[in-house]
C-alpha cells in the first residue's frame, strides 16, 4: 500500500481527474494549498507598490492505493498534470503502514478498496 501526494496546477484538476477515473481510480483526497518551487513565484505591482508573490496556489492530491494501482496512478497524474512548464508539480509516493476503514473496521488493503 502507498500514499501518493501530489502538488498539481489548479487549472489542471479537472483534467487528473479525468485520467484517474479511466484509470479506474476514483478515491482521493484535494485540498488547496500555497507552495513555491523552481517557478519562484513573481513580481506585481499594486497601487505603484511592488509586490513579491513567492507561494502560488497549488491543489494537493491525496490517494491510498494498493501496490498494483501506483504506477497507473503515476501515469494518470502526468497525463492529466503535465505541459511541459516549470510549475507542473511533484509527486510523493510514500509506504503507508496500515489503513483501517472506519465504517466496517476493515483493515489494509480491503479498507482501500
Amino acid at each position: 500500500m502507498k500514499l501518493i501526494v501530489a502538488y498539481i496546477q489548479p487549472h489542471k484538476l479537472n483534467d487528473v481527474k479525468e485520467e484517474l477515473y479511466k484509470s479506474d481510480i476514483f478515491k482521493m483526497s484535494a485540498t488547496n494549498s500555497l507552495g513555491c518551487g523552481q517557478q519562484k513565484g513573481y513580481h506585481e505591482s499594486y497601487r505603484g507598490v511592488d509586490i513579491e508573490v513567492n507561494l502560488l496556489k497549488k491543489v494537493r492530491l491525496e490517494i491510498a492505493v494498493n501496490d498494483q494501482f501506483v504506477q497507473l496512478t503515476i501515469d494518470a497524474i502526468i497525463a492529466g498534470a503535465q505541459t511541459g512548464e516549470i510549475g507542473d508539480g511533484k509527486i510523493f509516493v510514500m509506504p503507508l503502514e496500515d489503513v483501517i476503514r472506519i465504517r466496517s473496521r476493515e483493515k489494509g488493503e480491503a479498507a482501500i478498496g
